[in-house]
């Protein structure tokens, strides 16, 4: 500004820093409370693999798929906390990188005040020299106008006028030098502040930046490896075969090889007519059970992958 004595674009570069200030705590404030629900999440859950049953009574194959799928939530709720915890720590970088930008601006904002205040007040006393030194002026027009009679006097104040007009034009011309040494050592401090501001605001964007794009690579990756936790599942899918299972069914829970014996007719009535057949003593054999039958989807529901042969519904 041309007014020596304005603040206007130091107040607008303070302002914009501490708008920029601003806006790291805002970013701060966004990772605190992602991390709260991330945390959050990850505790339902680890309690929702715990706490909730999910095919207790399966067997084999589909049940080891079942339990790699429990413990894979488990692992994904684990993730989340985890993930929480590195948010947290992000936030604190933020806060302490913006308290740290803080404290150094301070102190040259404390330096800055006292020069602005030292430049206004050398600038109002010269003013006020100045002021003097013109009062001065029209009273030595004046003596012109006044008798001889009052010569002497007059001379006596004129001397008087002349030598306080003398000092007061010597204390201008001092105010004057003593200002402009004020201002030069003003603009070079204001120089180097400005520069210093642009280094911190420098900084500051590129923290940001950084800081934004990792937090963004931080949910990027755990994704990923929430993909990996569920491609588990997918792998102990590829694992689960229905004949197996029936198979294993059959194993576990099976009673015996041979069908039961037909029941005979026997005659209490007439003796002479109860011819019992002779039981045969060869065992009937069970027969083997048929192909097992291929599950279909019904219509309007996705057709999933086949493993072995059958459909996975």
């Amino acid at each position: 500004s041309t007014d020596l004595t304005s603040t206007v674009g130091y107040d607008s570069i303070i302002q914009h820093l501490n708008d920029g200030r601003k806006n790291c705590k805002e970013f701060e404030d966004i990772l605190k409370e992602r991390a709260i629900i991330e945390e959050k999440y990850g505790k339902e859950l680890i309690n929702l693999s715990k706490k909730k049953p999910c095919g207790q009574t399966e067997l084999n194959t589909l049940k080891r798929s079942l339990d790699v799928f429990k413990q894979q939530i488990d692992n994904v709720g684990q993730g989340h906390i985890q993930l929480a915890q590195t948010l947290r720590e992000e936030a604190k970088k933020m806060e302490d990188f913006r308290e740290k930008q803080k404290l150094h601006r301070k102190k040259l904002e404390l330096i800055m005040e006292a020069i602005h205040k030292n430049r206004n007040l050398q600038y109002k006393k010269t003013m006020e020299v100045k002021q003097t030194c013109f009062c001065f002026l029209p009273y030595g027009a004046l003596l012109y106008l006044f008798s001889l009679s009052h010569f002497w006097q007059l001379f006596l104040k004129l001397a008087q006028t002349k030598s306080a007009l003398e000092d007061s034009d010597r204390n201008y011309q001092q105010s004057v030098i003593t200002l402009e040494k004020i201002r030069e050592e003003w603009q070079k401090e204001h120089i180097k502040a400005c520069e210093f501001f642009e280094t911190q605001e420098c900084e500051r964007i590129n923290y940001f930046r950084n800081a934004l794009w990792l937090h963004v690579n931080q949910l990027s990756q755990d994704c990923v490896q929430n993909d990996e936790k569920y491609e588990e599942i997918r792998k102990s899918l590829e694992m689960c075969s229905i004949e197996k299972d029936i198979d294993f069914f059959v194993n576990l829970r099976k009673t015996g090889s041979l069908a039961p014996a037909p029941v005979v007719y026997e005659n209490y009535y007439n003796t002479e007519r109860n011819a019992t057949p002779v039981r045969s003593s060869v065992p009937v054999p069970i027969s083997r059970r048929g192909p097992l039958p291929t599950p279909t989807s019904a219509p309007g529901e996705p057709d999933y992958t086949t493993v072995d042969g059958y459909s996975l519904i």
